[in-house]
């Protein structure tokens, strides 16, 4: 079975945006962002919300335009939105429906592991749903004292258990952690 990886940048009191959905403050250089990009080209799918994938837009996305495809040709995404409408070409699609469904489903078929690259609300139906399987956090060395929380209004307790955790010389981390939904 493939693995679902929610593997976001976060706050130190874990907002993984602004309230209006951008990210000013968090840090997009340095060698992290060479392993990050390195790090995409392990997935062949990435899941996102609809603001999630309109936050791609002030970067020079276009709706419909699949994201990260110049990093890894292979990356098939799939947006989350109920009001979203576009066609549907081979490297993007938007779920409307049966969203626990289709991502069950989607861990069951042969590939590479699954990424969850955002957003909050989705991530908290996952999480509630017991659909994530680990949480790679790249902890930027910032407090916005508000916004799009890290796993939105979600309220489940899990325990997680620590993979891995790399510093880097300009203050941020990067925490990869196994879910853990039985201990609880």
């Amino acid at each position: 079975m493939r693995k679902l990886i929610y593997h976001i940048a976060t706050t130190l009191d874990n907002f993984i945006a602004h309230k209006d959905g951008t990210a000013d403050g968090f840090l997009f250089e340095g060698v992290f962002m060479t392993d990050f990009l390195e790090s995409i080209k392990t997935y062949d799918a990435v899941l996102m919300g609809r603001k999630t994938y309109e936050a791609g837009f002030q970067y020079g996305l276009q709706k419909g335009q699949p994201a990260y495809i110049q990093i890894n040709p292979d990356l098939k995404n799939y947006i989350f939105s109920k009001t979203m409408d576009f066609e549907p070409k081979e490297k993007i699609e938007i779920i409307k429906h049966n969203e626990i469904n289709f991502i069950e489903q989607l861990k069951l078929q042969k590939g590479k592991d699954i990424w969850l690259c955002g957003g909050g609300t989705l991530a908290a139906t996952l999480l509630d749903n017991e659909l994530i399987d680990e949480v790679i956090i790249k902890l930027n060395p910032i407090v916005f004292g508000e916004g799009i929380r890290l796993f939105g209004n979600s309220k489940k307790k899990i325990n997680l258990m620590l993979n891995n955790c790399k510093t880097y010389e300009n203050g941020l981390a990067l925490l990869s952690y196994n879910v853990d939904y039985k201990k609880n």
